[in-house]
């Protein structure tokens, strides 16, 4: 197995290694290589593909890091014709959280989210989608 050197903030490593110790994992790199065979097929559902998409992301990051705001900012224009909504909501006292509502194809409502995810300072970022195609039979429960 090749080994691979990351750089990380000590907040981050620190919560891998609370996670490993506290789920049974033997470590970190298993910590990590479960997290990337995760993140590498979020976007692989053969099922998704070639089916128009209703996708919800929501960002979160810290008040004071305007350089993520104006950021999502350039994403949302650049974005236009994915991008259906979009919110800018205070949470607590220091920090920002963006939603944005998109409609289109699996890849580019991928792009758009590996895009936000390369932002430098998110907190987190966390997504759903759904077909638009099968949303009446879903929200009628197949009748």
């Amino acid at each position: 197995m090749t080994v691979v050197s990351v750089s990380m903030p000590d907040e981050l490593l620190d919560r891998i290694d609370e996670f490993a110790d506290g789920h049974g994992y033997t470590g970190r790199s298993e910590v990590v290589r479960e997290a990337a065979r995760n993140l590498l097929g979020e976007f692989e559902d053969r099922r998704l593909e070639d089916r128009e998409l209703m996708g919800v992301v929501t960002v979160l990051f810290n008040y004071e890091t305007t350089s993520v705001e104006e950021r999502m900012m350039h994403l949302r224009h650049q974005h236009e014709e994915l991008v259906q909504s979009n919110v800018h909501n205070h949470v607590g006292d220091a920090y920002c959280m963006e939603l944005f509502i998109l409609e289109g194809s699996l890849e580019d409502i991928s792009t758009f989210v590996g895009k936000i995810r390369a932002t430098k300072d998110t907190l987190t970022v966390d997504y759903s989608v759904i077909p638009v195609d099968g949303l009446n039979e879903a929200l009628s429960g197949g009748n």
